[in-house]
């Protein structure tokens, strides 16, 4: 596996990153084609195998059981300080605007919540996902 640094950080990470849009439970999110948490295991294992270091996730991907699948099995299969992680924010909803949640509020919360699925303390790379649906 090649290594390079991310952008200008101290991170070194594998050139090939695995996207885990793929991952999670197919009952609970907007695709019924992502593969469950054995299969998800797998894929993470071999990949670590492999020199893969880098794993992409998001909060919206099936409702954040791609975040909780591959957080378990990085933490089954991998040490921490050893990974990289990203993930994704969505932006506010219409009713969070209407309620005065500030985007400040919006992001902490949505970090929060990441850092509960993939039950971690931090996340090494932290992404606005915008997502245009339905566009014409």
């Amino acid at each position: 596996m090649k290594y390079t640094k991310l952008g200008n950080t101290d991170l070194t990470v594998s050139r090939i990153c695995l996207g885990c849009m793929g991952f999670g439970n197919a009952a609970t999110g907007q695709h019924s084609w992502t593969v469950d948490e054995e299969e998800t295991r797998t894929i993470v294992k071999r990949s670590l195998e492999l020199g893969i270091n880098f794993f992409d996730t998001a909060i919206a991907y099936q409702n954040g059981t791609s975040e909780e699948y591959v957080g378990r099995a990085l933490k089954d299969f991998a040490r921490r300080d050893e990974v990289v992680v990203a993930t994704k924010f969505l932006p506010r909803s219409t009713e969070e605007i209407g309620a005065g949640v500030t985007g400040q509020e919006h992001i902490e919360k949505q970090l929060n919540l990441s850092l509960a699925h993939l039950g971690m303390d931090y996340v090494d790379l932290y992404i606005y996902h915008m997502c245009v649906c339905n566009a014409a």
